[in-house]
Order: structure tokens, then sequence, then C-alpha cells
């Protein structure tokens, strides 16, 4: 397969802003698009330059010339259209969270393992230069035994992508699942290691609606014994992004990395003072649609699996949960 070619499943900002770019970087073909509003489907394949544009899942999956599909629409939609799209034998890379319910997240995964196709999750945050860095100077022994962790993943919300996120609960609208499960998949690849238990309080800080949280600060426990703390948010404006791992022989700050940009900090700091550790500044969304590509010939894996998918959602389940009881609830992933 010399030239793969896409159908985008979701009229999206992330598809326009990232992943079109990202498909033709490597080579890849944007044949159409699908949204349920033909208007705004023809309106973005004309901005976008992909020649055709459905209102119809089917159309769009029996096309001949389309080998994978990209899924971003709202959440809950995500299950019958990864369930359909594997049927129709495309490969698949899907917004994350899978899906709202961890059962139909393995469904998705199944039917594509079934089928034969490779399916994906769309993590972006582990193909960033910063954390790759980050995962190698601890693979390396730089910090000793990493004791915890700490991610600030407090943002402001733009008005242009409010809407269900901030209003849908039905659609899996919140913080939640639209940036803890980022935290869940970035700490467990930088670390190679597992959440276990959570603990978690949300908050509703003015812009959540329909009994959404805007905010939620979790504690967690990992596999190896170490905890570490996240903080995400839709409603701050000035906050600035960062992550840190501190061991027994040295920390990583790491400050403007929970973003889609290549941009950012580390320092690692110890005994011989701080040291600016470097890192590749290439485009996040580019290294995982060449991941991808690379799996759809037969080359290794995708940058984030559909199991990826599976354990980032069920911390996020599981953080809901928490908030909701005021205890402490396992991370259980079914895997």
């Amino acid at each position: 397969m010399t030239t793969i070619r896409w159908g985008l499943i979701g009229a999206s900002n992330i598809a326009r802003e990232y992943v079109i770019n990202a498909i033709r970087a490597n080579g890849g073909e944007v044949v159409s698009v699908m949204s349920a509003d033909a208007g705004r489907a023809n309106a973005y394949a004309a901005a976008n330059g992909i020649p055709s544009a459905t209102d119809s899942l089917d159309a769009l999956l029996g096309r001949d010339d389309i080998d994978a599909v990209y899924i971003s629409t709202t959440n809950e939609l995500h299950r019958d259209q990864a369930l359909a799209a594997a049927k129709a034998g495309k490969h698949i890379l899907c917004e994350k969270p899978l899906a709202l319910d961890l059962s139909d997240a393995h469904r998705m995964v199944d039917a594509a393992r079934s089928a034969g196709v490779v399916f994906a999750t769309n993590h972006h945050l582990r193909n960033a230069g910063a954390h790759r860095a980050m995962r190698a100077a601890i693979a390396e022994g730089r910090i000793g035994k990493p004791l915890a962790a700490r991610v600030f993943h407090a943002v402001y919300l733009p008005p242009f992508l409010q809407g269900w996120r901030i209003n849908a609960p039905a659609a899996g609208g919140g913080v939640i699942l639209d940036i803890a499960v980022h935290d869940a998949d970035t700490l467990r690849f930088v670390l190679q290691d597992e959440p276990e238990s959570v603990v978690a309080m949300t908050q509703s800080g003015g812009m959540g609606e329909s009994g959404l949280a805007d905010a939620v600060m979790t504690t967690v426990t990992f596999r190896s014994g170490l905890i570490a703390q996240t903080h995400d948010a839709f409603t701050a404006k000035y906050a600035g992004t960062g992550f840190e791992v501190h061991g027994t022989e040295g920390s990583l700050i790491a400050r403007d990395v929970m973003t889609q940009k290549p941009v950012g900090s580390i320092v690692l700091s110890n005994e011989s003072g701080e040291h600016v550790i470097d890192f590749d500044r290439g485009d996040l969304y580019v290294r995982a649609l060449g991941a991808f590509h690379g799996a759809v010939r037969g080359e290794g894996e995708p940058a984030a699996t559909g199991e990826d998918g599976i354990r980032s959602l069920a911390f996020g389940l599981a953080v809901a949960e928490a908030a909701r009881t005021g205890g402490t609830v396992k991370v259980e992933t079914g895997l």
C-alpha cells in the first residue's frame, strides 16, 4: 500500500488544525469527509481541499478508495462508528475517550482485531518530544527511582470549543473525559507504570452546565508505589501547564508541555544542579500519523493502541466514580 487514503468521520476542529496536515505530511490522502450536517460537510471539504463530502456514514465506509478513517465526532458516537468501520474493513484512528462505557471500548478494539484492521487511539501527548525525553531520562535512571509525579493540565476552553463539552452529559462532556484521560495516558507512557487506584474531587467553576464538572483534582496510586497528583480544568486562563516527576536521585520539571504544540522546557535537578534537557520539536500529530501509517503497512504498532485507549478510559471512569462517591476507586481495565 503506497498511499493510504483516508475518510474523516466528523468535520472537526482537531482534524482541520492538525490531523489533515499530518496525514498529508506522511504521504496520505484525505478522500472524503462525513458530517451529519450536509452543509457543514460540503463547506469543510471545500475549505480543506477534500474532494468529496457526505452526510452518510454508510456512503463513506462503502467507498473502495478509503483505507482508513479518523473518528472525531462527539464521544457517544464513537462506538457505533468504529464498529461499522471495522465491519467495512477500514483501519481506525479514534479520538479519546473511545466510548462512554468500558465494555463498549472493548467491543470496538475486539471488532477491529477480528476484522484484521489497525485500531489506534489519538492520544497525541505521548508523541511530544518533551514526554519522550522524560521517559528516556527516567528509563536511564537519571532521577533514580520515581516516587511521585504532578500534572498541571488546567487550561481555558475557548468559546468555539465549548458547546457539547460543557453542556451535554449524554455526549460525554465534562473535563474528566476530555482532559483527565490525557493525563492518564501521558503518565502511563512517561513512567512506564500503571495507575491502580484514585481519589478525586470535582468543581463547577461557572463554565460547566447540566451538572458537568469543569475542573477536577486527583491523587493516584501506581503499581510501583508511586503517587501522582493531577489538576485539570476548562476555567484557568493563565495557569500554564506542567509535568513533574520526582525520584530518589533527582527531579524532572517540565513546563508548558501538556499541549498540542511541540513547545515547552524540561529541567533535570539533581545534586550537581539544574540541567536543561533538550528534546525533539517535531509535530506531535505528524509523528502519530507516521506510526499509524507504518502499522497499516505492517511495520510496528500505532503510537497509542486501542488497549491504551481502554486504559485511559478506565482511569477516567474511575475518577468520575471517585468524585461521585468520595471514596478510593480501583482502576479496572478488563485487560
